[in-house]
């Protein structure tokens, strides 16, 4: 990879959690659209995702850009304490709201806790609320229940509440080992810290383990990251995500800090290739773009046969679900329909005392939105289209014709590596899978009409 290709393909662009993304929805999306999406959703009888958005956290790490709220840990039981009890109430009751809207017929196949942090919440604050989403949904005997934790503030109590209550995969979040890092993005996780709560939901039998590493972080050197993957692949995680650190510094404020420390291009892109590296050395699966798993794990099977699913939670591997996201800002994605909620608290707390639907933005996406949506979706997935296949389900006369401009640009792919095309498939190369994100671009119709001045809205592809 040379320095001139990495600066060319080096640019900012989506992640591809949806399509079209979030930035070109707008507000003409109202509660009325969500009960409408519902009702189709109930009519088709697919499978249910479920989303919970818990977005306390103790204290601000620098490199995040999640939706949370910061209450300090000494006022849990005092003054935050005021804030965390009428937020889960709230929950409480939107549980109870969008189950109402779910045929109970509509099995769930999925559940997610994320953040902020879930495990800020007490024990008996994790029972109450997964006790009550058990009773008010028709959860699936075998159904993929996860949750976010930070090894700094749960504890085995915190894991044997939740794997009681059904719970069976955990996600934590480890970034980088390396102390000094660590001290620069404001999370300081020993690795002691880290391995006694993976031991712990071992022994209390959950089945899959996640890590979370992200590459390209303030301070970061390759021997550094080098060291902080072989101490993860020593706690042996059914998988581990590898994600870009994304500096976008005009949305997320706390990042404005970290500008200075930054790796270079080239630095960050031999980190990333350091990890990919070791982690398939190690008998790992490369999945996507920045995923890995143990050949047994789900996920794994999931991209053998061609069933793995791209959504705003990343990779999953229950595709043709309906996701019903829960809690302030969370995302829907319901029939031909993606609603967010408010991120307002006050507001959020008004629609959940009057009992209506908290969807405050959103997009119905149109047949050209749903052709380029899946043709996105297999190249993140899969890393390959079809392009008979798609010309099938869509009733294409011509996958060439009707992307007659990506096609276009293609050539330029081919010739940097990046692509294999011949008139059935485009298939994404292993350097390829490094910039896939550039890859989907080319299929973006929204990022066509965008002029070159447009404001900054993503980050950097690498």
């Amino acid at each position: 990879m040379t320095t001139e290709l990495l600066e060319k393909y080096n640019v900012q662009g989506p992640r591809y959690t949806s399509y079209p993304t979030a930035p070109e929805w707008g507000e003409g999306v109202g509660p009325s659209d969500y009960e409408a999406a519902c009702d189709r959703a109930n009519a088709k009888g697919s499978p249910v995702s479920l989303y919970f958005h818990l977005p306390y956290c103790d204290e601000q790490c620098w490199f995040c850009g999640c939706f949370m709220k910061i209450v300090p840990k000494p006022d849990r039981q005092g003054e935050g304490r005021a804030e965390i009890e009428p937020y889960l109430d709230d929950l409480h009751r939107e549980i109870d709201r969008v189950a109402a809207r779910i045929d109970r017929s509509r099995p769930v196949v999925q559940v997610h806790w994320g953040g902020g942090t879930p495990t800020y919440l007490t024990p008996s604050q994790c029972d109450a609320l997964a006790h009550h989403l058990f009773q008010a949904f028709a959860v699936a005997p075998d159904a993929e229940v996860s949750v976010e934790i930070d090894p700094r503030v749960t504890t085995p109590e915190h894991l044997a509440v939740l794997r009681r209550r059904g719970f069976n995969r955990v996600s934590m979040g480890v970034q980088d080992f390396d102390p000094e890092v660590q001290e620069l993005v404001n999370r300081v996780q020993p690795f002691e810290l880290t391995k006694e709560l993976v031991d712990a939901a071992r022994s209390q039998g959950y089945g899959s383990v996640n890590l979370d590493l992200i590459y390209g972080l303030p301070g970061q050197k390759l021997a550094g990251f080098e060291a902080s993957v072989e101490e993860v692949l020593g706690l042996v995680p059914d998988r581990v995500a590898m994600y870009s650190y994304a500096h976008v510094p005009w949305l997320k404020k706390p990042q404005r800090v970290l500008a200075a420390h930054l790796p270079e291009g080239t630095e960050k892109f031999a980190i990333f290739v350091s990890g990919i590296e070791r982690f398939v050395d190690a008998g790992y699966v490369y999945i996507g773009m920045d995923h890995f798993a143990l050949p047994h794990d789900e996920i794994a099977r999931a991209q053998e046969d061609r069933t793995l699913h791209r959504n705003f939670q990343g990779y999953t591997t229950r595709a043709g679900c309906d996701l019903y996201g829960l809690g302030v800002s969370s995302i829907s994605s319901i029939d031909d329909t993606y609603a967010q909620n408010t991120k307002d608290y006050a507001a959020y707390h008004d629609t959940a005392a009057r009992g209506v639907i908290s969807t405050i933005r959103g997009h119905r996406l149109t047949a050209e939105d749903e052709l380029r949506r899946a043709v996105i979706t297999r190249l993140l997935c899969h890393c390959v289209v079809k392009k008979r296949e798609i010309e099938r389900e869509f009733g294409l006369r011509s996958f060439d014709e009707t992307f007659a401009s990506a096609v276009s640009r293609l050539p330029g792919f081919v010739a940097d590596g990046m692509v294999e095309s011949d008139p059935g498939e485009i298939r994404v190369t292993t350097l390829g899978r490094i910039f896939i994100r550039n890859v989907a671009m080319l299929f973006d119709a929204y990022l066509d009409r965008k002029s070159p001045d447009a404001p900054k809205i993503f980050s950097r592809t690498l």
